[in-house]
């Protein structure tokens, strides 16, 4: 499943969602008019597994101080018991993951951005408007390309240096979300 890369107007909702320590976190003021990037993610989806280190590594290069980054998991935990709050936070440490990961027990958030997998990346600028949504690189865990951040990197290098952020080459591809059905 993959993303689309257009968007028109879309702006950090207002939601408040727990995140994995039980802290409720705002989103449309967690980034203190900074840059901030959201990602859907999930534990057991293999896609997320094969770029967790490097985001990782990513948002450990990029410091928290220029952009915000948060992870959502909006799958549903009663069909996919990996993605509870357990094993978020198992991945959290095992990915040295520095960010909030919250959790979307209702699905607000996911309907909200209009998530459609995970990963899913949704990078605002400081006024809160989505200027990029696309692949955090081109790999996958079915190619040989390098798991290295770059589409990512290269659209929030722009965002910092106040340059035109380049349109998305590649959607984001990976897991669809797990929607309740009732």
């Amino acid at each position: 499943m993959s993303s689309p890369t257009i968007f028109d107007g879309m702006r950090i909702p207002d939601l408040s969602l727990p995140d994995i320590s039980g802290r409720r976190v705002n989103l449309s003021t967690f980034a203190h008019n900074r840059p901030l990037l959201v990602i859907f993610s999930a534990n057991h989806c293999p896609y997320v597994k094969h770029l967790e280190q490097a985001l990782g590594m990513f948002a450990e290069d990029v410091g928290t101080e220029s952009l915000k980054i948060l992870a959502i998991s909006p799958n549903d935990t009663a069909a996919y018991p990996a993605d509870d709050e357990a094993g978020l936070s198992a991945q959290a440490e095992r990915a040295n993951w520095n960010f909030p990961y919250l959790i979307d027990t209702e699905q607000a958030a996911a309907r909200a951005f209009d998530a459609v997998c995970t990963p899913d990346f949704f990078l605002f600028n400081a006024d809160g408007e989505l200027v990029y949504r696309g692949a955090f690189d081109n790999s996958s865990p079915v190619n040989d390309e390098p798991n290295d951040g770059s589409l990512m990197r290269e659209a929030v290098e722009a965002l910092l240096s106040s340059e035109p952020i380049p349109p998305a080459r590649k959607a984001a591809m990976g897991c669809s979300i797990k929607w309740k059905t009732s």
